[in-house]
């Protein structure tokens, strides 16, 4: 006794099965892409209400984008171009050493031990009268003495908040697109 077996929709089955490594993919850098705009956006609204006296310029300088690596891994990231952002997420010198902050595993700055001396022309704004730097001069030139900033981040928290959703954001972006193969 022979069975026949007859299975339709053969082709369409393969074809399905063909593209889902690249719809996977689409949606995992698609999802990729939501987190880092809502990391950027939370870090952004940090910043925004933390900073006092501000021409924008940190502000407007945080970037995002999402790449493929050489390894073919997906890739978020979320940056400022700016030397400033360094200085605020870490803090500078012996007070932001001390300063509390939470750094990612592998993170260790090394802070300027000594106090220093920035140019008063170099700056926009009475350091003195905002921040409460002593101005001194030397050989008739003005300058504001400094022992850092504390650290005051706005990246590495804004991270922090946003990747518990990762999950959910990826499941959402690959089942809506495993609903365009049928």
């Amino acid at each position: 006794m022979r069975l026949g077996i007859e299975i339709r929709g053969m082709d369409r089955l393969r074809a399905k099965v063909n593209r889902m490594p690249q719809i996977l993919q689409d949606a995992a850098w698609d999802a990729t892409y939501e987190i880092t705009e809502l990391i950027k956006g939370a870090a952004e609204l940090r910043l925004s209400s933390s900073i006092k006296y501000s021409t924008g310029e940190l502000l407007n300088s945080l970037k995002n984008e999402v790449v493929v690596n050489a390894q073919d891994k997906i890739v978020g990231r979320v940056w400022s171009d700016k030397e400033q952002a360094i200085y605020r997420e870490l803090g500078t010198g012996p007070v932001g050493e001390a300063s509390p902050k939470e750094l990612p595993e592998g993170i260790n700055p090394v802070y300027t031990k000594e106090r220093w001396f920035i140019p008063a022309e170099k700056v926009a704004i009475d350091l003195n009268a905002i921040y409460g730097m002593p101005k001194i001069t030397i050989q008739n030139k003005e300058f504001y003495i400094t022992s850092g900033q504390p650290a005051r981040p706005f990246m590495y928290p804004s991270l922090k908040d946003i990747i518990p959703q990762a999950p959910e954001i990826y499941q959402e972006h690959i089942s809506s697109k495993l609903k365009e193969l049928r």
